[in-house]
């Protein structure tokens, strides 16, 4: 006989990218039952190494982890009758909460230009990940996410800020990414994994063509037909050659997921002292 939902571990992670999807598969295996809510800015460009395209489709695999869709709070609450998985919704936060209460709220959008929220009180538990959060403002536990500086913030500073410097693939920086001029409406042909070529036509933005900034293999872009602000990332290209990757968990993305590990066995060990003290 399965568990009430009521004892199903419940999380809701903020996001549908590459770094959401890396901590939802952690946390299924942990045993939670776990949504990816969608949130269109920025737009999820390394949709082969994320749940993002499960919006579009039935269901996405990335490891040995299913993703589905669900459609609205019904779906939800039934979903979490079974083993724990993988739910990605349209949904907001704000549709989620009348579900069941959450076990484990983490915002893993990335925002670099928003206010973020303040998440306390929302859930059992509440991490921020990237700029913008501190443990003594707006969530329980911040997690620093810059390359180099991964981790848990085990004070109550502010995360780092943005300082717009991208990281290193290969030894190319900035470089290998194009950003979008304005906004407008995206449109391409080309698939996640297709070697291309600089200056090779890769899509159009409201009618402006957008081309490869460098040789290599087409890392990630934004779907096809989807509406894009002004200066988010359009595409990046993997310089590395056969080194490249553009599916599955990479090291960045798994690195994250452990220091958010590392915050659950932080509380559960908390909780443990406050019912057993000395």
């Amino acid at each position: 006989m399965s568990q009430p939902n009521d004892h199903r571990l419940f999380a809701v992670i903020l996001g549908t990218n590459e770094i959401a999807s890396a901590i939802a598969i952690q946390l299924v295996r942990a045993g939670y039952s776990v949504v990816l809510s969608h949130d269109p800015d920025p737009p999820v460009i390394r949709r082969k190494m994320a749940f993002h395209d499960a919006l579009f489709t039935d269901s996405v695999q990335l490891e040995d982890i299913v993703a589905e869709r669900v459609d609205d709070g019904v779906q939800v609450y039934q979903a979490l009758r079974r083993p724990p998985h993988v739910m990605v919704t349209w949904l907001g936060l704000l549709d989620l909460l009348p579900v069941r209460h959450i076990d484990l709220l983490i915002d893993a959008r990335l925002q670099k230009r928003r206010i973020t929220p303040d998440l306390r009180r929302l859930a059992r538990l509440t991490i921020g990940l990237g700029p913008g959060f501190s443990s003594n403002f707006n969530c329980d536990v911040a997690v620093e996410t810059r390359p180099g500086r991964i981790g848990l913030v085990t004070d109550q500073r502010w995360t780092d800020v943005a300082d717009g410097v991208a990281s290193t693939l290969g030894d190319v920086g900035a470089e290998r990414f194009v950003y979008s001029q304005a906004a407008g409406r995206w449109h391409t042909p080309i698939e996640i994994g297709t070697r291309v070529y600089k200056d090779l036509v890769l899509g159009h933005l409201s009618g402006a063509p957008v081309l490869a900034p460098r040789d290599g293999i087409l890392r990630g872009i934004v779907r096809d037909g989807s509406e894009i602000p002004a200066g988010v990332k359009l595409l990046e290209i993997d310089p590395r050659g056969r080194d490249a990757q553009w599916t599955g968990t990479d090291q960045r993305g798994r690195a994250i997921a452990s220091a958010t590990n590392a915050a659950l066995r932080i509380q559960a060990a908390r909780r443990a002292t406050h019912r057993n003290p000395a």
